[in-house]
């Protein structure tokens, strides 16, 4: 990079010595400060005549920026306007996500991503990001090197074949790795320098863009088996030789090769699964923040998960290890915790299970007794007999929790714990009103997008949002503060337990059991110190002095600072 932070020996003024000037400064994205530049710096990069005279600050500039964003239509609109502004300064995009979170965040991420990623051969204005496809194979390293990043780094990496609940979306999905990394930004404070946005465009199988003139993807059918396999093995290669401290986030993979990715890889360099592991620790944070209002632990909850994806088994997954950790063995809490696909109940004895689903089958002897035929197990019998205190929805099937199986709910426990997580709204399982509606306001509800209150009887409950925000920025920021060599189990756990504790007890009494977005950046501080003195008690870590210090030295705040040419 063609710049560094200094500090003048005489003043003590922090600059930043920069090493392009005139328009090439303008056009840096990470550098240019639009009409801010000083008078001073004008006349040292020879930015004079290239601005209307006026100098203006920050908040004139968000001013004039709020003006354009209210004037644009829809939320597309507004999508593509942020990452033009983004395009154009990096500071003030940052600045003003941070200073409108609850209204931009849904509009630069879930649920307005889906419509951008869709659309992106059409909308699509400037390069960002890198592409690696089948024509690369033999020279990934080369290809990952052509564009500079700090190499203490976190990727967002995605094969764009499952793109939040609209699929595959070929090189469309490169939206989803920008759109993640602008929340690593805003959200926990890494620099935009340190993210780096990758699309594995491995081909498609949409065939709206097989036969779109305008598809600018790779327009062949997607890599499988043996070939996706080495595509990924020399993609991780590379990985380690251009980013050898980097962190790496899987992003929007099939049920398919998400797991199969994250096992093979999770040891080889520090990398995670969000749709998997933060998805879960976002839910166990959930759980373990009612337990105040539900009056039940982990370790006692019965939970029920429809949706057999990858999200779905990640939840089980850790919710089985918090319950160990709370007391429970783990023979008794994997049987705690019911799992159902388009079949229903999964069961050891159901014939032809694949590997995936014999993970998450219940053993046979669960179900007997309960008051069912013999046909498969649907979800109403398996809340009714299981007496179901957790409800959790990753099936993406819009209406799936009815009022039959909530009001059974409501019989079962004072304070059920209902979780439709579906994105985008449209494939949410219920809606809050009507889980409030139904369970007779007892539920605490939980959603993956957001919604406004519900009132019901003159009682005002306040949804909470289960926004993967509130976690992976965080888990990203401690691992890189202190070098994690590893995410584990443990790790994610933590930031859970941290997450958690950062929910006010005014909002946990009306129902909340999350923070409000406009808290993110506190959490994530939370999230990393918990992260990074877990990283160091689990040995993946080196100690350091001062692990709050050490993540606040990482964070960065939006805002200009003084230029001195290099």
């Amino acid at each position: 990079m063609r710049h560094a932070r200094s500090t003048d020996p005489d003043t003590g003024e922090r600059y930043l010595a920069v090493g392009v000037r005139g328009l090439d400064l303008l056009k840096s994205p990470l550098l240019n400060k639009g009409d801010a530049f000083t008078r001073e710096e004008r006349a040292a990069f020879g930015l004079n005549g290239l601005l209307p005279d006026r100098v203006a600050t920050i908040d004139e500039q968000l001013a004039r920026v709020h003006e354009q964003y209210l004037l644009k239509t829809g939320d597309l609109g507004r999508n593509i306007y942020l990452n033009g502004l983004m395009d154009r300064n990096e500071t003030l995009f940052f600045r003003f996500l941070r200073e409108n979170l609850a209204d931009a965040i849904p509009v630069v991420y879930t649920p307005t991503v889906a419509l951008a990623c869709r659309h992106w051969s059409r909308i699509y204005r400037r390069a960002r990001g890198i592409y690696v496809t089948p024509r690369d194979r033999g020279r990934m390293t080369e290809v990952l090197s052509t564009r500079s990043f700090a190499s203490r780094a976190i990727i967002v990496v995605t094969d764009n074949e499952r793109i939040l609940g609209i699929g595959d979306q070929g090189a469309g999905g490169m939206g989803i790795p920008i759109g993640k990394l602008a929340l690593y930004t805003v959200g926990a404070g890494l620099h935009p320098s340190r993210t780096v946005p990758i699309s594995l465009d491995v081909g498609t199988e949409n065939p709206e863009l097989l036969t779109d003139p305008l598809y600018m993807g790779y327009r062949e059918h997607r890599l499988r088996g043996d070939e996706y396999e080495s595509f990924i093995a020399e993609f991780v290669h590379a990985v380690q030789q251009v980013f050898p401290a980097a962190l790496l986030q899987w992003e929007d993979f099939s049920n398919r090769t998400s797991f199969n990715n994250l096992d093979t890889y999770r040891d080889t360099l520090p990398s995670f699964n969000d749709d998997i592991q933060g998805t879960a620790a976002m839910v166990v944070a959930g759980l373990m923040a009612a337990t105040a209002r539900s009056g039940i632990r982990i370790r006692d909850h019965r939970v029920v998960i429809v949706g057999a994806g990858s999200a779905g088994r990640g939840i089980r997954d850790l919710i089985v290890k918090a319950m160990v950790d709370d007391g429970a063995s783990s023979g008794g809490a994997s049987n705690q915790i019911l799992s159902l696909d388009s079949r229903g109940l999964i069961v050891d004895r159901r014939p032809d299970l694949s590997a995936a689903k014999q993970r998450l089958a219940v053993s046979a002897e669960v179900v007997e007794g309960w008051r069912i035929e013999d046909h498969a197990i649907g979800l109403a019998e398996v809340v009714d007999n299981a007496k179901a205190t957790v409800l959790i929805g990753v099936s993406g099937v819009p209406g799936a929790f009815t009022a039959d199986v909530l009001e059974r709910m409501a019989r079962n426990t004072q304070r059920p714990i209902v979780m439709p997580l579906s994105n985008p709204t449209s494939h949410a399982e219920a809606t809050p009103a009507s889980v409030v509606e139904w369970t007779h306001g007892q539920a605490i509800v939980a959603t993956g997008s957001p919604f406004p209150p519900v009132t019901l009887g003159g009682v005002t409950h306040r949804i909470g949002q289960a926004n993967n925000m509130f976690i992976f920025p965080g888990v990203g920021l401690g691992a890189l503060a202190v070098g994690a060599r590893k995410i584990t189990d443990q790790m994610l756990l933590s930031a859970a337990g941290a997450l958690a504790a950062q929910v006010p007890r005014e909002r946990s009494d009306h129902g909340q059991i999350y923070p409000d977005i406009r808290d993110v950046c506190e959490v994530s501080r939370a999230v990393a110190v918990a992260v990074a003195r877990q990283a160091i008690a689990e040995g993946v870590a080196d100690p350091g002095p001062d692990v709050e210090q050490i993540i606040d030295n990482w964070i960065w705040v939006p805002q200009y600072v003084p230029y001195r040419p290099a």
